[in-house]
């Protein structure tokens, strides 16, 4: 798993970002720079580390760019956190059950 991706998603901006592109699909980078208060310069930053994170991809269409979540690497991510929630959960469940016994 790499660490670009955990520090893309860890700033709060571009964490919106990935929550609007999930729920709404495709957006426009100025779509997307509309629903912030940042300027679109700061914006196009953090989509930029987003690209390069390998969580999203941009088509160029006319003389927009066109953003959506990246399926390979969101399925990565997904496939990663269910290891890591089943490796969590034996975990608790060992805990839970020694402490069962020292009751």
């Amino acid at each position: 798993m790499q660490a670009t991706m955990f520090s893309a998603l860890a700033e709060p901006t571009r964490l919106s970002i990935i929550d609007m592109l999930a729920a709404r699909g495709e957006l426009s980078a100025g779509e997307i720079a509309h629903a912030f208060t940042s300027s679109a310069a700061a914006i196009s930053q953090h989509l930029k580390v987003l690209r390069e994170a390998r969580l999203v991809v941009v088509k160029k269409q006319a003389q927009q760019r066109r953003y959506q979540l990246n399926p390979a690497q969101m399925a990565e991510l997904e496939s990663w956190l269910h290891a890591r929630t089943a490796q969590w959960n034996g975990r608790l469940d060992s805990m839970s059950d020694y402490l069962n016994t020292i009751k």
